[in-house]
């Protein structure tokens, strides 16, 4: 039950801390690709190495912001919104 209660603890301080860089405009605070990928892969899906993140600003929103994630293995459309998952979208 600890094991879980720490993951979960993880998992919410992650998404968090994306959420807030997200939302910011300061260049500094935007996740980097190694802290998108660890979300992804908290909700399971694969990413061996992140390659890059580049912000989709024509689909992102004042309250969504939207990255596109190059990994080893593929890329992935991200959309943050604050306090909820993080929708990804695997790209060809």
């Amino acid at each position: 039950m600890a094991f879980n209660c720490r993951k979960t603890f993880r998992a919410v301080s992650l998404q968090l801390a994306i959420s807030i860089a997200a939302m910011s405009g300061v260049s500094a605070q935007e996740p980097t690709p190694d802290l998108l990928a660890a979300q992804i892969r908290n909700q399971g899906y694969r990413c061996t190495q992140a390659i890059s993140a580049k912000r989709d600003v024509r689909r992102s929103k004042p309250d969504q912001a939207v990255w596109i994630l190059r990994c080893k293995n593929g890329s992935y459309r991200i959309r943050l919104t604050p306090d909820m998952a993080a929708r990804v979208t695997r790209l060809k």
